[in-house]
């Protein structure tokens, strides 16, 4: 979609604006970021990391210019479930020198049609849309533009009405997180509110978030992507995929554990490193999985996931949250005696079972927008405070986005 207003400055789409991605694909339209590399995309044909990776929670255009007014053109990708009202489109939030600046969707795009009973989908494409935002103070600013973190973007042009020129450096640390849904944004309101973005916004980092919804499943290729990413601080959050799918036993958790973390410390050897246990689950913490959903409210929007395990079965091996914890906490004590920037967080101080009382899990699997945010605030106090294991790295920290 191209403006028709005079005075208009289109800036080349490129790597010196686009933050927080690991790969940019050249398409049709124009750019499609990616939160994983090429080389780990093509060792899994799985269509829910396809998916995953390519929605770029975290992923932001960031550049000084003093225009006032900014359009951004995209081709979103839209998800439509059988059966099911209509999704929210994606939100893009705006950032004017760190601080809320308002937010927008763009209509349109393509739109993939799921059919959850059979895991069947339809893909039909459609046009480009456009992100406008005016208004903005007529002076020399910093803008980020937060892509939506659920919603596949493909960008296409960015118009400004003064000149644009990329962020210099300001040194701050980069924060490099992986984990699942959770991390990936699940139900946060916004790009923003994710919980690993509130809480690199509270501890001055700009974060690459690996969360990948469905995916922290210890693959190798997910490994040497952090080892290959730079980074000041690694955190890697794992667990509760590894019960969704029901993936592996007990047996061969440990050494995927292990192996995880070493290719993470051939390229990271002396970073803080931080191992997350799961957050609270009470459907998944004795009982295994897989989860299933369950359909019976899905015309009226609701979702909720059930425990699909039995579990006697834990004594064979099958893996349960609290399993998973305790063998993380065993894994992490054993590699800190010859590792002294490793360190341990149990999940559960992030939310735990008064949180579950007060907040809790609408779907059964993923946090609301108001438990987003207190595990940003929470993990930015635990993990930036003068003994935590970031404390190192915090900068002057922003304020908390709205």
């Amino acid at each position: 979609m191209t403006s028709t207003q005079p005075g208009w400055i289109t800036t080349p789409l490129t790597d010196a604006l686009v933050c927080g991605a690991l790969d940019l694909e050249r398409t049709a339209h124009g750019l499609l970021p990616h939160r994983l590399p090429a080389a780990a995309r093509a060792q899994c044909t799985d269509p829910q990391l396809a998916m995953a990776e390519s929605q770029p929670s975290g992923v932001r255009l960031v550049f000084r210019t003093r225009a006032t007014a900014v359009e951004l053109d995209t081709v979103p990708t839209k998800r439509v479930y059988t059966g099911a009202p209509p999704r929210p489109d994606g939100v893009y939030d705006l950032l004017v020198d760190g601080r809320p600046a308002g937010s927008t969707s763009v209509a349109g795009g393509h739109t993939v049609t799921v059919d959850l009973s059979t895991g069947s989908a339809e893909h039909r494409p459609g046009p480009v849309g456009t992100a406008r935002f005016t208004g903005l103070p007529d002076r020399v600013k910093d803008v980020e533009i937060w892509l939506p973190h659920k919603e596949t973007t493909e960008l296409v042009a960015l118009r400004t009405d003064a000149p644009v020129e990329p962020v210099p450096d300001a040194g701050r640390a980069v924060w490099l997180h992986h984990g699942s849904s959770i991390s990936h944004g699940s139900d946060a309101a916004s790009p923003t509110t994710t919980w690993p973005a509130l809480a690199a916004a509270l501890g001055g980092v700009e974060l690459v978030n690996l969360g990948l919804g469905g995916s922290a499943l210890l693959d190798p290729f997910t490994a040497r992507a952090i080892r290959d990413t730079p980074a000041d601080l690694v955190s890697v959050k794992l667990g509760i995929n590894l019960v969704n799918t029901d993936l592996m036993r007990l047996r061969a958790f440990g050494p995927a554990v292990h192996g995880f973390l070493d290719t993470v410390r051939e390229g990271h050897p002396d970073v803080p490193l931080l191992v997350i246990s799961p957050i609270l689950c009470p459907i998944h913490e004795d009982t295994p999985g897989p989860s299933l959903p369950d359909l019976s409210g899905l015309a009226d929007g609701r979702l909720r996931f059930v425990a699909a395990g039995d579990p006697a079965e834990t004594a064979a091996g099958k893996l349960t949250l609290r399993v998973i914890r305790e063998e993380l906490a065993r894994i992490v004590a054993l590699r800190a005696a010859s590792d002294p920037h490793l360190h341990h967080l149990d999940g559960r101080a992030l939310y735990g079972e008064q949180d579950a009382a007060e907040l809790p899990l609408p779907d059964a699997l993923h946090p609301d927008a108001a438990t987003h945010r207190r595990m940003g605030e929470r993990f930015a106090a635990l993990a930036f405070a003068a003994d935590g294991p970031f404390a190192a790295h915090r900068a002057g920290s922003a304020s908390p986005r709205a």
